[in-house]
């Protein structure tokens, strides 16, 4: 056997080991994979935001407003991690 012979017989092989794997897969039954549903998660409702959000569209006559004045003092409680015992109550220093 010469060498183009060789490589002859070599492709034709080749070849139908190719054809014999795509057939193989074209005819592979793949079970759908079951989508996961996972429930869309859904903040509790945070009545604070909804008092800052209205305080918001209130613009500047919200600097009057007690229910905003106790909104921001709650917001920045939350955000300093200060729980309301830990505030000291004002006191009129002019007293």
């Amino acid at each position: 056997m010469d060498g183009k012979m060789l490589a002859r017989l070599g492709a034709v092989v080749f070849v139908a080991m190719a054809i014999a794997a795509t057939v193989i897969e074209m005819t592979r039954k793949d079970d759908p994979a079951p989508a996961s549903t996972a429930p869309a998660l859904q903040p509790p409702a945070d009545p604070l935001r909804a008092t800052l959000r209205r305080c918001q569209q209130l613009g500047e006559a919200a600097t009057s407003d007690p229910v905003c004045l106790s909104a921001w003092a709650e917001s920045r409680d939350r955000f300093l991690g200060r729980t309301p015992a830990q505030t000291a109550p004002r006191q009129n220093e002019e007293q």
